[in-house]
């Protein structure tokens, strides 16, 4: 198993492409902290059915933009797996709205969630990694809006932008310490997120018509690629954007 004796957490590791990364992270032999927000079922139900299987995990409720929480939760798993070795950035939110009648308070949210909420884990989790001295990992679930403009969506792309240029910057500072740092920007993906819009099929079909292989991502391709930059095979990468979309970026428009 490519992350045995490796301690995980999952930011937003309850749902979507984070649930995903759980699930994957912990069938490689990782023991795995699951961060949510809100309801605590989902994330109790992701850690039974690790358990199920003969994995390790922990549910841990954290605001990734509140600090003391964040502290709370690296706290949290190093005391119950003793020790921190990946970091997964997978929380955030999205609030689609014309940029002439976006309100301040909807920026500020996204972009506490997405990008201070990036750098604050970031942050907490490197400080333990340093102090562990055996270097470690963190992997930001990004978005290929970190390059590519989506009218309607400018404190997200904004979000994502900073992420892939706090990326590059703590790269080069934390590789002396052997920490990693890297972005996965997926393009479309088929999660909850995106249940309004595969229920619209004219919406659903236009999307289909921006990517060439013709389909959405399966948010286990995503985890497959973030247990690789987690695990020893991706060491010598640090730095990098990392686009999964399945050929989106080379072709698209403004949808």
């Amino acid at each position: 198993m490519r992350l045995a004796d490796r301690v995980a957490i999952v930011t937003g590791g309850d749902t979507g492409i984070g649930r995903a990364i759980s699930l994957a992270m912990a069938r490689e032999g990782a023991s795995v902290t699951i961060d949510y927000v809100g309801d605590e079922r989902p994330a109790k139900a992701v850690v039974d059915e690790i358990e199920n299987f003969g994995g390790k995990a922990y549910a841990v409720a954290a605001d990734v933009a509140k600090p003391d929480e964040v502290t709370a939760l690296i706290d949290a798993t190093v005391k119950r797996f003793r020790g921190l070795d990946i970091l997964v950035n997978n929380a955030g939110i999205e609030r689609r709205q014309a940029f002439l009648e976006t309100p301040l308070d909807e920026w500020n949210n996204v972009i506490a969630v997405n990008l201070t909420g990036v750098w604050i884990c970031s942050q907490a989790a490197a400080r333990q990694m340093v102090k562990q001295k055996r270097g470690g990992r963190i992997v930001n679930i990004s978005s290929i809006h970190e390059d590519l403009a989506m009218p309607t969506n400018a404190p997200y792309c904004a979000s994502k932008g900073g992420v892939r240029m706090l990326m590059r910057t703590i790269a080069v500072e934390l590789a002396a310490h052997k920490i990693t740092v890297n972005d996965i920007c997926p393009g479309a993906v088929d999660t909850p997120m995106d249940a309004k819009l595969k229920a619209d099929k004219k919406k659903h079909d236009a999307l289909l018509a921006e990517i060439p292989l013709r389909r959405m991502a399966n948010p286990k391709e995503i985890a497959g690629l973030c247990v690789f930059l987690a695990s020893d095979e991706g060491a010598y990468v640090t730095g990098a954007s990392y686009v999964i979309d399945g050929g989106m970026t080379k072709q698209s428009g403004s949808l």
